[in-house]
């Protein structure tokens, strides 16, 4: 991209006027951006019914005692069935990681699971189910219309804060509280 805006590493924040109820108080990780489009990941709606045992069960992965058991999280409504895992910079799979600028990695392939599951995975992560995608021009179109904020990432923020407080944590970093947003902004 040259000119124009490249959000990967970066956070979007969804305002609450946000139409689509899959993303009321999102808080999306965006893993690639360019003029071809933008992918990211939901990094604070937990699925609740399925964990990482749970996962790797289902793709016959062994887990091993005492090995985290964290919760797998709902990532976006494109390709629900395949899984990502957003990570530190502290792993790199064998086969495929790509590096997101600001400390962090995305992996798509079994191995990053496998090595998870013996608990030599990376020492942070977040395992989703499908992703949010935007098609050429979609996303800007989106942030025109104030369907979303920004901001920078931290892996505190994606790695360390509880889910229900990162939407609210986000908006704090820009200095935009909650209160202060409103769904009807602009229209007089």
């Amino acid at each position: 991209m040259s000119d124009t805006l490249d959000l990967t590493g970066k956070l979007l924040i969804a305002m609450p006027g946000m139409g689509d109820p899959r993303f009321a108080k999102a808080l999306v990780f965006m893993c690639a951006h360019s003029d071809d489009g933008a992918m990211g990941l939901v990094i604070n709606k937990p699925t609740g019914d399925i964990a990482l045992d749970h996962l790797l069960d289902q793709l016959d992965i062994a887990m091993d005692q005492g090995v985290p058991n964290p919760p797998v999280y709902f990532g976006g409504p494109v390709e629900t069935g395949r899984g990502f895992v957003l990570h530190g910079s502290d792993f790199t799979s064998a086969l495929n990681t790509m590096q997101i600028e600001g400390g962090f990695g995305l992996t798509a392939t079994m191995d990053v699971l496998e090595e998870m599951g013996r608990g030599m995975g990376p020492a942070r992560a977040l395992v989703a189910l499908g992703y949010a995608g935007w098609g050429p021009g979609q996303l800007e179109s989106e942030l025109a219309e104030n369907g979303w904020l920004t901001c920078d990432a931290s892996a505190e923020l994606v790695f360390d804060t509880p889910d229900d407080a990162k939407w609210e944590a986000a908006l704090n970093s820009i200095g935009a509280g909650a209160l202060t947003l409103s769904a009807d902004a602009g229209r007089a």
